[in-house]
């Protein structure tokens, strides 16, 4: 990387797999990163969960690897791995010594092209029951667990396809068959669906060279892309929508969602420079209003998650002092956002907000597996892999104004859903709390 700049090379397979190259040699290792333009997003009425059920299945080997052998190999050779699973997408990631390469790519060409030669029932039973476990420790029986959620429920309408988690249905999971799952996987999971980028110390000669090798082979899926259907949406909820959960929480919490301008929109710039401002460490609005001069909240947050199918979600919280009257800490925090939506913030607090992007974008981009993961979403999201280089000029170029605005379009009454958490022990006296139904 130089400068401020990721240089890189962009090609495509015969079979449609996308390549990018970026080298970078600082140091001896290489990121391997594949995106499967797959995600919960994709998944249809009865069968979800599916995208997330990969995420496992596909680390319990495959036609030339045997179970848990991926993860062994990876670990042998000095190097680390992991997956995840979200709305829009599916990726996988290695990052190893430089001549450990070859080796990634083998893997992941191995099970990209030879999954279902192992996928049998039992691996099919025992990944489920993984995942059932992920749900009750992740979920279910951490405090505040099932905010993310509740969240998107309550911001996308339930037709939309982000209005479901991305761990699904354990009824949908419990009730899908072997072939079920494996038509999915065959339906997504081809070469013609994902992007591969290859970061760090390497050759892109040579690397070129093992990817036509291992992958070179692999059938595309003349079906592809998958027509998901028109996700527009428009650009508020419509109205408030409220809902409280009693639970075992340590202390009272409100979580606040708004449906925002899509990933790529220069108005979700803005609204993640208004989220440094507003909630970025200790020199931040709401943390110098609501935790340090009138101590009614213990921690505050805001952050925007951006989505390209049709909506994003600006989404914060505030925890609760013990004590602490929560209408008064709503009507705080609340105060705070109409703030910045009615008058542009300082010109030292956008310098401090850019101060904070820009260290945070550069930080991230000094790891070869973050530039990796970049270059992978940028491409597959946005078909332009070079948004790596763009999106730190764009923050830079935001305007107060343009943060003021984004900010009134966004933080209104009929755009928000508001989430409250009480401790159990405040059921008693509130016979509407817990009841987990959002009311307007």
């Amino acid at each position: 990387m130089a400068g401020l700049t990721t240089a890189f090379t962009d090609e495509r397979l015969p079979n449609g797999l996308r390549l990018v190259i970026a080298e970078d040699h600082v140091a001896p290792v290489v990121a391997v990163n594949i995106w499967y333009a797959v995600g919960s997003k994709h998944e249809v009425p009865g069968k979800t969960g599916f995208a997330h059920l990969f995420e496992h299945v596909m680390f319990q080997g495959s036609g030339h690897v045997a179970k848990t052998e991926h993860f062994a190999l990876i670990q042998a050779a000095g190097g680390t791995m992991n997956g995840t699973t979200w709305l829009d997408r599916t990726n996988y990631f290695e990052t190893v010594p430089s001549h450990q390469l070859e080796l990634v790519l083998w893997l992941e060409a191995d099970r990209m092209g030879t999954l279902l030669d192992a996928l049998s029932q039992e691996n099919l039973d025992n990944q489920r029951e993984v995942v059932k476990n992920e749900k009750r420790w992740s979920y279910d029986n951490r405090p505040y667990g099932s905010w993310n959620h509740r969240l998107l429920a309550g911001v996308y309408p339930p037709e939309h396809p982000y209005h479901h988690p991305t761990i699904g249905s354990m009824e949908d999971l419990d009730a899908a068959s072997l072939e079920d799952v494996s038509a999915f996987f065959r339906t997504h999971y081809a070469p013609n669906n994902a992007v591969l980028s290859i970061v760090g110390d390497v050759d892109p000669v040579q690397a070129r060279a093992w990817v036509e090798r291992y992958f070179g082979g692999i059938p595309a899926n003349p079906m592809l892309p998958v027509d998901i259907g028109d996700l527009s949406l428009p650009p508020a909820i419509g109205r408030e929508v409220r809902e409280t959960v009693v639970e075992n929480v340590p202390l009272p919490r409100i979580y606040w969602g708004f449906r925002a301008p899509v990933f790529g929109d220069h108005r979700l710039d803005a609204l993640d420079l208004a989220g440094q401002i507003l909630a970025g460490g200790k020199g931040s609005r709401l943390h110098r209003r609501l935790v340090r001069d009138e101590r009614i909240a213990q921690d505050v947050s805001l952050f925007s998650l951006g989505l390209v199918g049709g909506a994003s979600v600006t989404a914060g919280w505030a925890t609760a002092r013990p004590g602490v009257d929560l209408g008064d800490l709503e009507a705080a925090y609340w105060e705070e956002l109409q703030r910045l939506a009615d008058e542009p913030p300082t010109d030292d607090e956008l310098a401090r907000a850019k101060a904070l992007t820009e260290a945070d974008e550069l930080g991230s981009l000094q790891r070869v597996e973050e530039r990796a993961d970049r270059l992978s979403m940028y491409a597959t999201l946005f078909d332009d892999p070079g948004v790596i280089n763009e999106m730190l000029p764009r923050y830079l170029a935001v305007t107060k104004e343009q943060i003021r605005d984004a900010c009134r379009a966004v933080f209104r009454e009929d755009n928000r859903y508001v989430l409250t958490y009480l401790p159990s022990e405040a059921s008693a006296g509130d016979p509407d709390a817990g009841s987990g139904e959002a009311a307007a």
